[in-house]
Parts: structure tokens; C-alpha cells; sequence
């Protein structure tokens, strides 16, 4: 019984985190193999890092974090293949890397927009303050 309630409550903070809005994305951890692994989600942009929210799962955090200074925009391609049986051929795939981690990214026109300004206005490493301990 408390197991239920446990998963009960983990469900319905997922349900109001997600409702809190975000953007719309799909994701996929690399490697993988020719359109499998993607993920449906929410991404929502923070000051140093963006959060991807799966929405078929029950954790009560993000479900990977990329930092906004390790993120490298390698290369963008459109769908191939069985991607469109989830993915419009409006859909703009990124092959990003952060840090060790290698993603693919895919965004609709407006989102990818929207993640080539946060990622490019992000500030120089060099001039960051730093911050007191």
C-alpha cells in the first residue's frame, strides 16, 4: 500500500512539473542504433543548464542534464528513414555532445531557435565571476 501511494505521488508531481510548461523535444542518448532510443519530452532552459523532462517517466528530477558551457552543437540533420514514423520532415535533428555525453537533439523550427540563442549567448567561460565560498 505504500508503494502505491509512493508511486501515486511520484506520478502526480511528474504530471504538475511537466504541466509547468517547456519546450517540446525529442531526445536519445548516443549510441544507438538507426532510429531507436528517442524520447519524447520537455525541455526547459535554465541559466547553466537545460533540463530534458521524459514524459513517460516517473522521476521526480530532470531526465538528463546537459551544462550550458560543455555543450557542442556538432552537426544538424533532418529525419531518415523510420524517424518519421515520430518525427515531421519540419524537424531539425542536432547532434550534440556535452562535455563526455553524445545526444541527438530533435526540434521544430521555433525550438531550435530558441536552443541555438541559449547555447550561443551563453557567456564566456573566461568572464564568469566567480562566486565567494
Amino acid at each position: 500500500m505504500v508503494l502505491l501511494a509512493v508511486s501515486v505521488a511520484a506520478l502526480l508531481y511528474r504530471l504538475f512539473a511537466l504541466r509547468g510548461g517547456g519546450t517540446a523535444a525529442i531526445l536519445r542518448v548516443m549510441p544507438q542504433n538507426e532510429g531507436s532510443g528517442w524520447r519524447h519530452g520537455i525541455v526547459r532552459y535554465g541559466d547553466e543548464t537545460l533540463a530534458f523532462y521524459k514524459l513517460s517517466s516517473l522521476r521526480p528530477g530532470p531526465d538528463v542534464r546537459l551544462t550550458r558551457q560543455g555543450i557542442d552543437v556538432r552537426s544538424r540533420r533532418k529525419p531518415e528513414g523510420s524517424e518519421f514514423d515520430i518525427m515531421t520532415e519540419d524537424i531539425v535533428i542536432l547532434d550534440v555532445i556535452d562535455r563526455d555525453d553524445s545526444y541527438e537533439i530533435a526540434l521544430d523550427s521555433g525550438a531550435l531557435m530558441a536552443f541555438m540563442s541559449w547555447v550561443e549567448s551563453r557567456p564566456d567561460g573566461r568572464s564568469q565571476r566567480r562566486r565567494p565560498l
